[in-house]
């Protein structure tokens, strides 16, 4: 909202309320449904990293995210201009089969990690409900954003994944062609942000980078394990400086 100048619009305000708690509830309620047999080998899962579900709770999984996202998906077919609804239900679809058959992108490699791109399309979503020019850098730089940071991610779960028999572009590349992997895409996206923002470009530059070297030096999955932290505190970090920065400019635009 804030990239569109409508930061107190209230037409916007069904679109975050659904992406927050009910989106997600579908991304990882679907994710958990369908990976119940691979998250029963994975140490992470059963704590504050991923559930792991029990058989007897996937139909309270399901109504749970029937209820909390039809009524949201219903009303943007009724408010928000055809584009948008496209969009919005593109987001959706490309989350439900990434873990859903038969399409199940997440044994696919490289289709594992291009259609996480699709976490950036709320920067594309919000502006087009709202009628507004989106700011393409900052859209694409997130889409490239948003794929490196998916493989990466997936480092820390080459064993089980193997073990498994998931093919992930991070199980097919192994970790060192991950992080070159990686890497390119966070440079796409450092250049892209650049457009818009120099200082949110170059603290993504420096995080990015960290992370990269870190593995290109010590290339196994226990080093995704150790630095997974700093991986989920990335988008945070980078975030806060951004809206920073956004409020900033715009208090000055005001009053200034």
């Amino acid at each position: 909202m804030w990239l569109t100048g409508a930061l107190l619009d209230p037409a916007a305000i069904p679109l975050l309320i659904w992406l927050t708690l009910p989106f997600n509830l579908l991304i990882y309620g679907v994710n958990d449904i369908f990976d119940q047999d691979t998250d029963a080998l994975n140490p992470r899962k059963g704590s504050i990293e991923g559930a792991r579900i029990e058989p007897r709770e996937v139909r309270l999984i399901v109504w749970a995210v029937a209820i909390t996202n039809v009524p949201f998906l219903l009303w943007f077919v009724i408010a928000y201009p055809p584009a948008a609804v496209g969009l919005i239900l593109l987001y959706t679809l490309v989350f439900v089969f990434y873990s859903a058959p038969p399409l199940r992108f997440k044994q696919r490699p490289f289709l594992d990690s291009l259609s996480n791109a699709a976490y950036g399309l709320p920067l594309l979503i919000v502006p087009v409900a709202l009628d507004a020019p989106p700011l393409w850098p900052a859209v694409i730089g997130l889409l490239a954003w948003s794929v490196a940071k998916h493989a990466y991610d997936a480092v820390q779960d080459i064993d089980e994944d193997r073990e498994a028999g998931i093919r992930t572009t991070a199980v097919l590349l192994g970790p060192r062609g991950t992080a070159v992997w990686s890497g390119c895409w966070w440079l796409v996206s450092t250049a892209l942000f650049a457009l818009v923002s120099v200082p949110v470009a170059a603290l993504n530059l420096a995080i990015a980078g960290v992370l990269v070297v870190w593995m290109l030096l010590r290339p196994t999955p226990a080093t995704g394990r150790r630095l997974y932290p700093v991986s989920i505190a990335f988008p945070y970090v980078a975030g806060s400086l951004a809206s920073g920065l956004q409020l900033a400019k715009m208090f000055f635009e005001v009053y200034g």
